[in-house]
């Protein structure tokens, strides 16, 4: 086990080791004294090996790697000793029937082993650490001195154009594009404009500045310079800058006197510097140095981070996001590495696999392609050979030695060791599989790598690990909301493949495929193969598998749920043999923290209450309609998904009332339930006080109903304004296609939502819409939108997201100074008929997307009023001519927004909801790519998704989902699927 991952491990379990203690267990006598021993010692070893990760290099590898051996195995022999305490004791208070464990014994035994065991535990830990401060002043005394790292300013601009250009493949388009913004003028006046690439490693970046700093255009600057901000601190960088804009460089190493000498050399000239590698301090020490005023200057950087791409070019900037070779240019290259000239007429290798994995990233393909003809292609492995071997050969092949660095440097500079664990854990899903974000996110909390936090409204740490991971573009967006969230996400190729490898080598997740599994210590299991385990090829103890997720069939040996006892996640929803019968044990696994069913599961146990520690139950895949109300009394329970409704007769209601309005209840997410109005979760919306997401669907009332006064009453408490600031995520959406839609025109202020979606027939605004406090995303869907209804929607002053799905839309007027906060704005019409736009109106905007298949030109719609305009996206149907008349119209507009069109559409949609029951779908575009023969580490060309012009910052995120209508590559802009 790597040590990041034996850190966050071991102050994970110092936590649960606390809990053990606070909760009082009734064990031994003197077990909290060892309890409160480990829980002191465990954060103190995981804080020594931070320290020696800080200093890496330092350390001798073989003491240290021994050393972290001996501190996993006493880290897992703890977990095993906390989790079975837990689950002993769990099954007493439900006082299950006998099961099978591997120690059967009494209760006086069980203590006098669990005090051996302890106190066993507590020796090896003294041990371990007596070990460690032994060889302290070893390892101190002969750690290595670090190299000097000489910074490798100039190297790129002294490369040769004529031989570079020759190796490019896919250069054309984006040097084209960056060339405009490089030399344009119009509308920017003289004033300074920062142009950022931004990338993951060894896409290309380094080598597209490069065309730029070496183009005649780039040439024709008076002052120039190129420097690599890479392990520089700020008075070095501008130390080498001042040296190449004017000789001889200054003595002085004060950054405040540098920057105002460069400032003093850069005053009254056009300079033109590229700083390759910006990282996120640097730009804050530097932004003062450069004049911004006169003489079209251009600073071009290029960065790995979205966000740091976004404060640079925050102002009269433009930020272009690298895309990816598309399959022809993919292909081109990798075949141009792989086959040596003398078999060039030889009948090309089938590649097909190879380029998968290579997911259009130049220097995977450049690299993989030289390592095939290393083996020697053609009488050497094929490509189906090389590409089931490639993770292997990752780890220790010389020819791989670059991809390696790179992938292994875009690990190792993540922030912290949680979230290192965050990005293995993406090797639990298949290499190209739509991954929804709420999943993740809920598995991550449910591992125990985030601490859970109390409620809604704290900042949510798992949440603020994905943003990180996306900010470094590790992990790709497929799938947006309207509201820029992301919906579903992947991992590129090669990335993947080393995050695979890694985790499989540090006994992190132990992977079932097309190989028979042979690891004894198995604590995440997952199976990738559409074939079935049988018994013979599984040599593992199941009993301590704490992770298990499937992909297609399982076999009886995986889903025999009596060998299990410490399980915490099962994901079960893409499991196609699971079925009723496997639910009874399930319910006997008390450790369990998320659930996630799916195959022909119909209905649920009332056993079900046994998994008091179940805080996610997903029930989406699933044939479940009708919920056990023992399931609303599970006192962890948070996120609650599916589409069913209570049985009609619900059982000691008044109970259920009251605990849903203690502190016991944590239900925040109920997505969602179905209703005619009457009994049944109606009465029990407005006691669960927790409540921040609620989904539901009307159905016509039944003969014993009351009609909605129930319903209604529910909606108003949950969307009652209780004041508490504008961080309450309270969302509803509501389906009333089936039932009349008065009762929401008696909803009254004050309320408070901060997203909201109306699908059904809408002839008005509902008051109450207008009234809600703090609404930033508003849905509405119905037949046709009447001009009244759509005036209204101009009193909210604070919208920042709306779409309208309809057939079509009356004719109506958005005035000046209308929806002022606006950002996002989509229509979903069959029949396209389109507001007029007074000049003020929307002056916000920054994204317009036309989803109407019939779209016919521009239909009306005047752009040029939209001033902060980014992108227009368009319906995959429209028609060529349309698509290049909305480009024309971009490039015509001051802003210069990209005018995009989506690679799928749903028009069912919402846009809002990141808890879909719909299955997600991969929408990836094709790319396009620079690549070069020879670069250096974390330069490799290749341009990949999309480039946002932005002349403020620009938008969060984009998605695979988008191409652009006349680039040889495709955009990943935003998706309303």
């Amino acid at each position: 086990m790597e040590a990041a991952l034996l850190s966050v491990l071991l102050k994970n379990l110092a936590s649960r080791m606390f809990s053990l203690v606070d909760q009082k267990y009734n064990l031994y006598k003197g077990f909290e004294g060892d309890a409160e021993f480990l829980m002191k010692e465990l954060p103190m070893i995981a804080g020594v090996i931070d320290e020696q990760l800080s200093a890496s290099g330092t350390t001798d590898q073989k003491l240290h790697r021994s050393s972290i051996e001996e501190l996993r195995d006493l880290a897992r022999d703890i977990e095993d000793c906390i989790d079975l305490v837990v689950y002993r004791d769990t099954r007493k208070q439900q006082q299950a029937p006998c099961i099978s464990i591997r120690r059967p014994f009494s209760s006086g035994a069980r203590k006098f082993q669990l005090a051996q065991e302890m106190q066993r535990l507590r020796k090896r830990a003294e041990e371990a650490r007596l070990r460690r401060e032994t060889y302290a002043d070893y390892l101190q005394k002969n750690k290595p001195f670090p190299a000097d790292k000489e910074p490798r300013f100039g190297a790129a601009a002294a490369s040769d154009r004529g031989n570079l250009q020759a190796d490019l493949v896919g250069i054309e388009v984006p040097r084209a594009e960056l060339l405009e913004h490089l030399g344009e003028t119009d509308g920017q006046g003289e004033k300074l404009k920062v142009i950022s690439i931004v990338g993951f490693f060894g896409l290309g970046k380094t080598v597209l500045a490069r065309e730029l700093y070496n183009s005649d255009l780039g040439r024709s600057f008076s002052r120039r310079a190129w420097v690599s901000a890479a392990h520089n601190d700020p008075s070095k960088v501008l130390r080498e800058i001042i040296r190449q804009v004017s000789m001889p460089p200054p003595d002085a190493s004060d950054v405040h006197q540098l920057k105002a000498d460069l400032r003093d050399q850069l005053d009254k000239s056009r300079y033109f510097i590229v700083i390759d590698d910006m990282r996120r301090d640097l730009w804050c020490t530097m932004e003062s140095a450069f004049p911004t005023d006169g003489f079209s200057s251009r600073i071009v950087v290029t960065t790995t981070m979205q966000s740091v791409a976004d404060a640079c070019s925050s102002a009269h900037g433009y930020v272009y996001k690298i895309r990816r070779l598309d399959k022809r240019q993919s292909k081109k290259l990798f075949l141009k590495n792989a086959c040596p000239v003398a078999d060039s007429d030889y009948i090309s290798p089938d590649s097909v696999r190879i380029l998968k994995k290579c997911d259009g990233q130049a220097l995977a393909l450049f690299t993989v392609g030289q390592f095939l003809r290393k083996m020697g292609w053609p009488t050497g492995p094929n490509c189906e050979d090389a590409c089931n071997q490639l993770r292997n050969h990752l780890e220790n092949d010389d020819t791989l030695e670059r991809m390696r660095q790179v992938l292994n440097h875009g690990y190792s500079t993540l922030s912290c060791h949680a979230l290192k664990a965050c990005l293995l854990y993406f090797s639990m899903f298949p290499s190209g599989h739509p991954i929804r974000r709420k999943r993740l996110l809920r598995r991550w909390s449910a591992e125990g790598f985030i601490e859970a936090q109390p409620s809604g409204f704290t900042p949510d740490p798992a949440a603020k690990n994905f943003n990180e991971l996306m900010d470094r573009n590790i992990i790709e967006p497929i799938d947006l909301s309207n509201n820029k969230k992301v919906k579903t996400c992947q991992t590129y190729g090669m990335m993947h493949e080393f995050i695979l490898l890694k985790s499989i080598s540090q006994d992190f997740i132990a992977l079932f495929g097309d190989e028979m599994l042979q690891c004894q210590h198995v604590r995440r299991l997952c199976l990738q193969s559409n074939s079935s385990v049988d018994s013979s090829s599984l040599d593992i103890d199941l009993a301590l598998v704490r992770s298990l997720v499937v992909f297609g069939k399982a076999g009886k040996a995986i889903l025999d749920f009596k060998k299990y006892q410490l399980l915490r996640v099962l994901d079960l929803e893409e499991c196609t043999d699971l079925d009723d019968n496997h639910l009874r044990y399930i319910c006997n696994l008390f450790l369990l923290r998320y659930l996630s069913l799916g195959g022909k599961v119909t209905r649920l146990p009332e056993e079900i209450t046994k998994l008091k520690l179940l805080e996610t139950l997903d029930l989406r895949r699933t044939k479940v309609n009708i919920l056990p109300t023992e399931v609303i009394k599970l006192p962890y329970l948070t996120n609650l998904l599916g589409k069913f409704r209570l049985p009609n007769k619900v059982k000691r209601m008044n109970e259920l009332q009251m605990f849903l309005s203690s502190v016991n209840c944590r239900l925040q997410t109920l997505a969602g339930f179905i209703t005619d109005g009457s009994e049944g979760f109606p009465q029990l919306i407005g006691h669960m006080k927790q409540l921040r997401k609620v989904k539901l669907w009307c159905t016509e009332p039944s003969a014993s109903s009351s009609g909605f006064t129930n319903l209604q009453n529910a909606i108003q408490k949950f969307i009652h304004d209780d004041k508490n600031g504008f961080n309450d995520p309270r969302s509803l959406s509501l389906n009333f296609d089936n039932c009349p839609e008065d009762f929401l025109y008696h909803l009254e202020a004050p309320c408070y939502l901060s997203s909201l979606k109306l699908h059904g027939k809408l002839l008005e605004l509902p008051q109450f819409v207008v009234s809600l406090r703090g609404l930033r995303e508003l849905c509405i869907s119905s037949t046709k939108l009447t001009a009244g209804l759509l005036s209204a929607l101009s009193n909210l002053r604070k919208l920042k997201y709306l779409k309208l799905i309809a057939d079509q839309l009356e004719e109506f007027t958005i005035k000046d100074n209308a929806l002022p906060s606006l950002l996002s704005l989509c229509f979903v019409l069959d029949r396209p008929t389109f507001p007029k736009l007074k000049e003020n109106a929307l002056r916000f905007l920054k994204s317009l997307q036309l989803l109407c298949e019939n779209l016919d030109g521009l239909s009306g719609i005047n752009i040029n009023g939209l001033k902060h305009l980014e992108e227009i996206i368009l319906h995959p149907s429209v028609n060529k001519t349309t698509k290049v008349i909305w480009e024309r119209a971009a490039k015509e507009h001051p802003n210069r927004p990209k005018a995009l069109v989506l690679k799928t559409v749903d028009p069912t949609d919402d846009g809002l909801e990141e808890d879909s029951d719909v299955t997600p779908t991969e929408n990836v575009a094709e790319e396009s790519t620079v690549a070069p023969q020879e670069q250096e580490t974390g330069t490799a060309a290749q341009i990949d998704e999309p480039n946002h012009a932005t002349s403020n910052k620009s938008l969060p995120m984009v998605s695979p989902a988008l191409t652009e209508p006349s680039s040889a590559g495709n955009c990943l802009v935003p998706s309303c699927a």
